[in-house]
């Protein structure tokens, strides 16, 4: 015990590795990494600046699509900046307390989006199931305690996962095979027995995902129910605009993150968790902004009007 307490408090920081083995791609990561960081901060902060300066957008709906452009752009900014760096200068070095702080913020802001886009599928249940009581069940302060609970159950998680993860020892052994410090990244390159780390991660994120998911496919089930029986093609139309923007982003979000962290085994294909973490830490929260002002009349219409006032138009 005192040896591996020795080696634990040895390490003062990583080797980052991941995609190394194409050498040379590194600049031309570095660009597209930078690009797309570039893009997630530009397209969420326009999508914010709408929300905020349109009266006609201050609903539920577009309170959790404010604060979710906000969590993106928080998410993508603990790792695209630092990977993008790395790329450019060919050397991945991490402090340890660098890295604990990386793994902390990820899995906040991860675990957080996943509840997010949980309560906006309720909140579309309620507006398009229960219309009459919408704004009685999505009143303000319910609207503050769901995403106040979000951010509480995100932080719960990153505390235990971080926790756990950094208690293994790593015995000198200082690269991690990814370009940031995820879970399961970490817990293969230490030295120690993850079995009870990898339980853990799986109950945890497991649950997570899955009763989020269900939540999210429930609902829309409901909604795509309700739709199909609307007597107005307009109607209809109008639902399902709203609606199939929430559908792809939650389709691509709960994918990728099921395959990394909700099945057994995850620690043991390095090369192809570092392909899929690309979807869920940079791709997502840049495309994320784009499906849902381009499918959704609102913020196309509000986009509009808000040119025209500025005489583009």
């Amino acid at each position: 015990m005192k040896g591996n307490m020795e080696n634990h408090t040895k390490i003062t920081e990583f080797m980052l590795v991941g995609f190394k083995s194409h050498p040379g791609s590194q600049l031309l990561l570095s660009f597209l990494f930078s690009i797309m960081y570039v893009v997630t901060v530009v397209g969420n902060g326009c999508m914010i600046l709408i929300i905020r300066t349109d009266s006609n957008l201050h609903t539920p709906m577009y309170f959790f699509l404010q604060n979710l452009s906000i969590l993106d752009i928080c998410y993508s900014s603990v790792i695209t900046p630092k990977a993008a760096l790395t790329f450019s200068l060919g050397r991945g070095l991490i402090s340890y307390n660098g890295c604990a702080s990386q793994m902390f913020f990820f899995s906040l802001f991860g675990t957080t989006e996943a509840f997010f886009l949980a309560v906006m599928a309720y909140d579309r249940f309620c507006a398009i199931c229960s219309p009459l009581l919408y704004t009685i069940i999505m009143n303000k302060r319910f609207c503050i305690f769901m995403v106040m609970g979000s951010y509480l159950s995100g932080c719960i998680n990153c505390t235990i996962q971080t926790g756990f993860t950094f208690s293994l020892s790593f015995c000198g052994h200082q690269e991690i095979n990814h370009f940031f410090c995820d879970v399961p990244a970490v817990m293969h390159a230490s030295c120690s027995d993850v079995f009870v780390n990898e339980i853990v991660m799986l109950a945890l994120c497991g649950s997570i995902i899955v009763g989020t998911a269900l939540v999210v496919f429930i609902s829309y089930g409901y909604i795509v129910l309700i739709i199909i029986q609307m007597p107005s093609a307009e109607s209809r139309r109008k639902a399902f605009s709203t609606c199939s923007s929430h559908m792809l982003a939650v389709s691509l979000f709960f994918g990728s993150v099921f395959f990394m962290y909700a099945q057994p085994g995850v620690t043991s294909s390095p090369d192809k968790n570092n392909t899929i973490s690309v979807l869920y830490t940079i791709v997502i929260p840049m495309l994320n902004p784009f499906i849902y002002a381009l499918r959704n009349q609102e913020v196309k219409g509000s986009l509009k009007k808000q040119f025209k006032g500025k005489g583009f138009f």
